[in-house]
């Protein structure tokens, strides 16, 4: 593939896709500037393994699982560079709040402090099936993990965040 047309697809790639991923990132990673920078890192990824897309995927579930591991990787920079503060309970929570880019009412901020609450797997679980609609055969490809076990991480997950939602109202 030559430069141009790898440049063009890629840009068609990017126009189709980075909104739906940034909104994916964005139900994890919460601030809008942290999300733009996974997005990014995401994107860069793409464009540098182009040639290593194997057909046997469908694309957007190759660019989730690409952007998951990204966020993780943000995760996972942040808990090295921070010290455990009891204020971390609560600090998403403010930062959903304090958003501009939120525009939730307060079932939304319930719901999001909810989620937060969630291990990493069973929150990604729950963002791809309750938010971005994706059908189990796909999420499976996604986190290589089985229907059966995303079936049922996806009905603790909702189980734990009607408790939540149960025992704050």
């Amino acid at each position: 593939m030559n430069k141009s047309t790898r440049e063009k697809g890629f840009r068609q790639l990017m126009s189709k896709y980075q909104e739906r991923l940034y909104w994916h990132i964005r139900r994890m990673v919460k601030t809008h500037e942290d999300t733009d920078d996974v997005l990014q890192n995401t994107f860069v990824k793409v464009y540098r393994n182009l040639d290593k897309y194997r057909f046997d995927a469908k694309l957007y579930t190759w660019l989730y699982r690409i952007a998951i591991n990204e966020s993780l990787n943000h995760f996972r920079k942040i808990e090295r560079n921070k010290s455990v503060s009891l204020d971390d309970e609560n600090s998403n929570i403010y930062t959903i709040k304090s958003d501009n880019y939120f525009d939730g009412n307060q079932a939304q901020v319930m719901l999001a402090s909810a989620i937060d609450t969630l291990p990493e797997k069973q929150k990604i679980v729950f963002n791809l099936r309750y938010y971005d609609e994706m059908p189990y055969k796909d999420m499976s490809e996604v986190l290589s993990t089985s229907v059966g076990a995303l079936k049922a991480s996806y009905h603790l997950a909702a189980k734990k965040i009607e408790n939540i939602i149960t025992n704050e109202s």
